[in-house]
């Protein structure tokens, strides 16, 4: 199959919330098959200070997917897409916050576009996983996101959440299953090729590196090698109590660090 137009420029969701009137923009930037609604436990901490802005991924809500070769969307092809939808809406510098992908999204972000404040880095790596992720690809691809739905949501939250908070974790396992299939794969294309470790001193922003003490994709080991490589000055948090969805599962810990780092 032919694509005489690979990686057309793909219109992506933004929300433009909070105080419109702060001269301080803060970006979020989820992870993979999620959306800017798991950012809904943050968003009311942030919004009578900040101007905040979502991005939906590629493909994730109403996030357009283009048509791309498979395997060869990149992390930096996501960012350029990400500062182009920021672009558009008037954001010239910002804060960025990312979870997992986006917090990959984040590093390139911080490292190279000259236009991050400050970043917070949140159960992300330098290396997540690798060519590992083209598995995850080829599946969707060929049998759809029902396919990987139930693993994918009960390996970001703990059993404890699953367990009392079972409509909210329903809603985020729907969420996963209604990312269309060729968006995340792309994400996942992007993801299989991604290794930040030699670049990482390129960040020299003020910096948060959040881990969360029960994540088994990013264990905090692995999130701290983010705030032993980064080039400027850094700040590293264990949460307690959650898993990979840090923001959805211990909100009240995330947006205590998150506010201290921001107001400084």
């Amino acid at each position: 199959m032919s694509h005489p137009h690979p990686h057309p420029h793909p219109h992506l969701t933004v929300n433009t919330l909070g105080n419109q009137d702060e001269a301080e923009t803060v970006v979020l930037l989820s992870s993979i098959a999620s959306t800017h609604e798991a950012w809904s436990k943050v968003i009311p901490a942030l919004e009578n200070t900040y101007r905040v802005v979502t991005v939906d991924h590629r493909g994730h809500g109403a996030s357009q997917t283009p048509d791309a070769e498979p395997g060869t969307t990149t992390i930096q092809l996501l960012c350029e897409d990400t500062l182009r939808a920021l672009d558009s809406v008037g954001v010239r510098y910002f804060a960025v916050v990312g979870v997992s992908l986006g917090g990959a999204l984040a590093q390139w972000l911080a490292a190279n576009s000259g236009r991050v404040t400050r970043a917070v880095f949140a159960c992300t790596a330098p290396f997540l996983g690798g060519e590992e992720w083209y598995n995850d690809a080829r599946t969707v691809r060929e049998q759809g996101m029902e396919a990987i739905a139930d693993d994918f949501v009960a390996g970001v939250f703990t059993e404890q959440f699953r367990e009392h908070n079972a409509e909210e974790y329903q809603r985020m396992r729907d969420t996963v299953a209604g990312v269309d299939a060729e968006g995340y794969a792309q994400n996942c294309d992007a993801l299989a090729t991604w290794d930040f470790t030699d670049q990482l001193d390129k960040i020299t922003c003020p910096s948060l590196v959040i881990a969360a003490a029960e994540d088994g994709f990013t264990p905090p080991a692995e999130v701290e090698k983010i705030a032993q490589g980064v080039g400027g000055p850094v700040e590293f948090v264990v949460i307690d109590r959650a898993s990979h969805q840090v923001a959805v599962e211990n909100p009240d810990a995330f947006n205590e660090a998150l506010l201290s780092f921001l107001q400084k």
